[in-house]
């Protein structure tokens, strides 16, 4: 459906890109709320949603619940994802797998952050293929915009073939 339930319908394929590091100094009480999605690759996971968004809160076990929601503007209903994240290995690293369907995992790689905000994150699944940038407002200014799009390219992401969603609507429809 949404940024990590694309993500972990890879079923079990957690590691990050070839040639690419998950980032390290990762504060996951930093990372948690709610999370606008600004664009992604197209795949047929989100095809036909807008106003993307992932929620992001720690569960009592010390996992975290995600909530994915979008709007599906074909059927004119809000869609929502529930899964479960936890780190693939230190929780320093930003490295989490996810599962939407126990027993199949998928990977969340923070590929790059606004290390002094937490307000954008760049997010990759396990190949170049699945990519999300995420902010904490649904709109960039376009400084930024412009530096993220640019930092995608030098990472191999075909930035050219980015999908850039509306959010247009109210983040917590459809709860």
């Amino acid at each position: 459906m949404a940024t990590i339930a694309s993500i972990a319908s890879l079923f079990g394929c957690t590691a990050a890109p070839k040639g690419l590091e998950p980032i390290q100094g990762f504060e996951l009480p930093r990372y948690l709320g709610l999370w606008y999605e600004i664009a992604r690759l197209d795949h047929s996971f989100e095809r036909g949603l807008s106003n993307v968004t992932a929620e992001y809160t720690v569960r009592p076990d010390g996992a975290v619940d995600v909530v994915n929601r979008g709007y599906d503007d074909a059927r004119g209903a809000w869609k929502e994802a529930h899964g479960r994240a936890v780190f693939r290995g230190a929780s320093d690293v930003g490295q989490l797998k996810v599962a939407f369907f126990w027993p199949f995992h998928g990977a969340y790689n923070v590929v790059a952050l606004d290390r002094e905000g937490y307000r954008w994150s760049l997010v990759a699944g396990p190949t170049r293929e699945y990519f999300w940038i995420l902010a904490r407002s649904p709109e960039l200014d376009a400084a930024l915009h412009e530096r993220l799009v640019k930092a995608a390219a030098e990472m191999g992401f075909a930035v050219d073939q980015l999908i850039w969603v509306a959010q247009d609507r109210a983040a917590r429809r459809g709860k």
